[in-house]
């Protein structure tokens, strides 16, 4: 092999190394399809209300991976992708707990109401947070004690 013959296969071989270095997995179509999706599904939901900062991440990190395919960076695209979608379900499933906890409230409220109601119209006066008086019973028969004389009740076997 001739030194001229040797460089080029040299200079071949590292290009070709090196092009294999830079090459990136297949585009993430599906990636940001989904992320779009899910993020679509949080803003339409309660994220924003409850927690627009993890919404707002989803949002930026998919701009992101808009602008890493368009760079033809598909593993970075794809990653932040990923990210978006995650950051989407964590805005969702906040959202969703925040209406859950105001629906809990609004339930407890409706309760303290209706005792209130209650105790207006039995004339029950219970403060609020008190533990109410038991009710009345009737009490019970006296017990005979030494020297009553028990006389027999027609109803009672003999």
């Amino acid at each position: 092999m001739t030194p001229r013959t040797a460089m080029l296969s040299g200079a071949a071989f590292l290009a070709l190394g090196a092009l294999g270095c830079a090459t990136q997995g297949a585009k993430p179509t599906e990636e940001m399809t989904r992320a779009r999706a899910v993020i679509e599904q949080a803003d339409k939901g309660n994220a924003q209300r409850y927690a627009a900062a993890d919404l707002q991440k989803a949002h930026d990190e998919l701009r992101d991976a808009e602008k890493a395919t368009d760079a033809r960076k598909y593993d970075e695209a794809r990653r932040y992708a990923e990210a978006a979608e995650v950051d989407a379900d964590v805005a969702t499933a906040r959202g969703n707990a925040g209406d859950s906890q105001r629906a809990a409230r609004e339930v407890a409220k409706s309760n303290d109401t209706l005792q209130n109601e209650t105790d207006r119209q039995t004339g029950n006066t219970v403060t609020p947070g008190a533990t109410p008086a038991p009710l009345e019973s009737t009490p019970a028969p006296a017990s005979p004690t030494p020297g009553d004389t028990i006389t027999p009740d027609a109803s009672t076997p003999r």
